[in-house]
């Protein structure tokens, strides 16, 4: 219970946050921005910025990797939360984190699509797309002018705030999907993986053993 007040708290605060007390919107530059991303115009965005945008799907995915199994069991499948995320963020994906229940079983067959996500080799793409990710961003990225626009734009101060979320709030699922695995007694493999934000659960899924039908 205490678990999920929290999670309805911090949804509710960054709604408040991004509603009512972040720099104000600028939808013309938003736009445009969203614009060149989705149109390949990447040569005129900043780098940190675009670096941050593609962090978002990340996260996503990696949350996708362990929480397609979970909904399984759940009373509300995952995947319209799922589908929420990739418009609204991590605002489409905790009232999941709160609505669901502790799970630590999984059973039925695995279709292709959660092999896929069960694979090792999809957590080693996502580890190293995230790495050159991370390598573009703190190489070529203006910081300078990322940090202004962070605290003058509500589109890129909410979108940074938000990945810190999808980061923080890992946790509260991956102690489910390693006892699926057999590994929830490890309390200092939890928290390893736990402690190192996004690369530790990036970590995970290229180590995890996959799970029994």
């Amino acid at each position: 219970m205490n678990r999920k007040i929290a999670l309805w708290t911090i949804w509710v605060g960054f709604l408040i946050y991004v509603l009512f007390l972040a720099p104000p919107i600028r939808w013309q530059e938003t736009l445009n921005l969203l614009m060149k991303i989705l149109t390949f115009q990447w040569a005129s965005v900043n780098p940190v910025i675009l670096s941050l945008f593609a962090l978002i799907g990340v996260c996503i995915a990696l949350y996708s990797c362990v929480l397609f199994f979970d909904g399984r069991m759940q009373k509300l499948p995952f995947y319209p939360f799922a589908i929420a995320s990739v418009g609204t963020g991590v605002i489409g994906l905790i009232p999941y984190l709160a609505l669901r229940e502790a799970n630590q079983e999984f059973t039925g067959q695995k279709d292709a699509f959660l092999q896929v996500l069960d694979s090792r080799i999809t957590g080693l793409f996502l580890t190293l797309f995230t790495l050159a990710l991370l390598g573009f961003g703190i190489i070529f990225g203006d910081w300078g002018n990322y940090l202004q626009q962070f605290l003058s734009d509500r589109f890129i101060n909410g979108m940074s705030l938000a990945f810190c979320l999808f980061c923080l709030l890992f946790p509260t699922v991956l102690g489910d999907d390693m006892a699926r695995r057999g590994y929830y007694s490890n309390s200092q493999l939890f928290w390893l993986i736990a402690l190192i934000p996004l690369l530790g659960p990036l970590a995970y899924l290229c180590w995890r053993p996959p799970l029994r039908q």
